[in-house]
């Protein structure tokens, strides 16, 4: 996949590029990333990419002739160009798999300042949001969805664990524990340690439905219900331990008491 950036502050993404999962990334050949600078196509002689809104108004408006000769200077016939902006639709990890998996150019443009002349908008393919709150540019966005696309392509992480990440299939992710079993009286639940792994993840699945049914209601808004699903929120509503559960700890108690 590759993956090309236009910003006008290039040096931000030295860290991102240079460090964990992209880094290797990078090195399996599994991804290329270009960083783009805008401000190396302007016509301007004193070097500006930026000017006051037409109209009066607060702050500074990128420029067109940049932007566009930029773009006109980068694309390819499969390139996707994507805007940061807040008109955009917010991002998710529906959209980072769909970019994986159809868009294999892709182009990922910053604003600055106080935004992008209204012009631009129509050299791109779709703008795109991060959220509902305000940054000084859209280099965190592009970061962020470099990595969250990035991460999804074959080799770059294990599978299993890309399966078990909160947002995949909408649900977040279950609690995780590590060693020491017992920290300042807090516990690790013993259904871990029982050995019976069919129960675990019936336990972890449990422990998802719960966790996002409390902290992202919203998601599971048109979330399909399976069977063994339904029968875990009904447990979850009666508060008790149910009898799999029970079995399940008491059968690996010896495992449990070595703790």
């Amino acid at each position: 996949m590759k993956i090309t950036i236009l910003t006008l502050f290039p040096e931000m993404f030295d860290g991102f590029m240079t460090n964990s999962i992209i880094k290797r990334a990078i090195a399996k050949n599994l991804v290329s990333i270009r960083i783009v600078n805008i401000r190396d196509y302007t016509k301007d002689k004193y070097g500006r990419v930026d000017s006051a809104p037409v109209g009066g108004g607060a702050g500074l408006i990128m420029k067109c002739q940049p932007i566009i000769d930029c773009l006109n200077a980068i694309k390819e016939k499969d390139s996707y160009v994507v805007m940061l902006s807040p008109r955009g639709k917010t991002y998710d990890q529906k959209t980072a798999h769909l970019y994986q998996n159809t868009h294999q150019n892709l182009i990922l443009l910053c604003g600055h300042y106080e935004g992008i002349d209204e012009r631009v908008n129509k050299y791109v393919d779709e703008m795109i949001s991060v959220g509902d709150y305000i940054l000084t540019g859209g280099e965190i966005g592009a970061m962020a969805i470099s990595d969250s696309i990035i991460r999804l392509i074959d080799g770059a992480i294990s599978g299993e664990s890309i399966i078990e990440e909160s947002f995949e299939n909408n649900l977040l992710e279950y609690p995780q524990y590590t060693e020491p079993f017992d920290y300042n009286g807090d516990l690790i639940p013993d259904i871990l340690y029982s050995g019976n792994h069919t129960a675990i993840n019936k336990w972890r699945k449990k422990q998802s439905l719960k966790i996002t049914k409390e902290n992202r209601p919203e998601l599971l808004k048109d979330y399909q219900y399976s069977k063994e699903e339904l029968k875990l929120l009904k447990e979850l509503d009666s508060n008790e331990t149910p009898k799999w559960e029970k079995e399940a700890i008491g059968k690996g108690h010896k495992f449990i008491k070595q703790k």
